[in-house]
């Protein structure tokens, strides 16, 4: 019994630890055309379904050149195909997700792992200034951008701050690059920007995934290459003390995910 417990609490910990992107069933759409869009949860394209019967979707909007449309009403607590939408307008449109918060508590060796995975060894030094030895209790948030194109026409859409805690912003619309091409990136806390933080870039080529580790510069900017085309992903952690009693620290998620044609 100890030894599936033990399984079971190891499994928690990979899950509340990766990544979560929406996934729809193509990138470029025509007007009129329906948008499904399923909620995957791992990194660089690997990973399984989300788990809707453990998270729930907090907010869920479209933006476009024209309005927002409020979708978290429409999700569906499903594996995969959690949300439809039919496009009646052409440009560039942005998805936003904030999920709710998830907890998570990790033993010394686990929460150090991870911190040096993704690149948050300023908490390390945090916890041993304050004298934390021990497990670390973390409640986790999700904040999951989708950019795709309806048309031909684009737009600034792209650059729009959909108004989440933790944020990637992509300063040129992908819809207008191609391989060989740069694109920079800015990460914002709070509508700030977060330098010198670790950044994957994650490009996916038939059954192969690349990946590219890249830092913030002081001003929050990051720039790499584009070398292929296909999906894209960009992610980004963050940690910061926790103000709830629940747990002593607080972690931010985030991911942006693209088609570069």
């Amino acid at each position: 019994m100890m030894k599936s417990v033990s399984l079971l609490l190891v499994f928690v910990w990979w899950a509340q630890g990766t990544g979560l992107w929406m996934q729809p069933n193509k990138f470029k759409f025509e007007v009129g055309e329906k948008m499904i869009l399923g909620f995957r949860s791992g990194e660089g394209f690997e990973g399984d379904y989300w788990d809707m019967g453990q998270h729930k979707v907090g907010k869920l909007v479209l933006h476009n050149r024209i309005a927002e449309t409020n979708l978290a009403g429409r999700v569906k607590a499903t594996k995969g195909d959690n949300v439809e939408y039919v496009f009646n307008n052409v440009g560039t449109h942005l998805v936003a997700m904030e999920s709710d918060e998830a907890f998570t508590e990790r033993p010394a060796d686990g929460f150090d792992a991870y911190l040096a995975e993704n690149g948050l060894e300023y908490v390390g030094e945090e916890r041993a200034k304050l004298g934390e030895q021990g497990a670390a209790r973390e409640l986790t948030t999700w904040y999951a951008k989708l950019l795709v194109q309806v048309g031909d026409k684009t737009d600034d859409t792209y650059k729009k701050q959909a108004g989440l805690k933790f944020e990637i912003m992509p300063l040129q619309n992908p819809y207008g690059l191609k391989s060989g091409d740069y694109m920079d990136c800015k990460v914002l806390y709070r509508g700030n920007i977060v330098p010198h933080a670790l950044v994957k870039v994650w490009s996916h080529v038939g059954n192969r995934t690349f990946l590219q580790n890249v830092y913030t510069e002081s001003d929050g900017m990051v720039r790499f290459p584009i070398s292929n085309r296909g999906p894209w992903m960009v992610s980004c952690v963050k940690m910061v003390r926790s103000h709830s009693p629940q747990a002593e620290w607080e972690g931010m998620r985030s991911s942006l995910v693209f088609e570069i044609e």
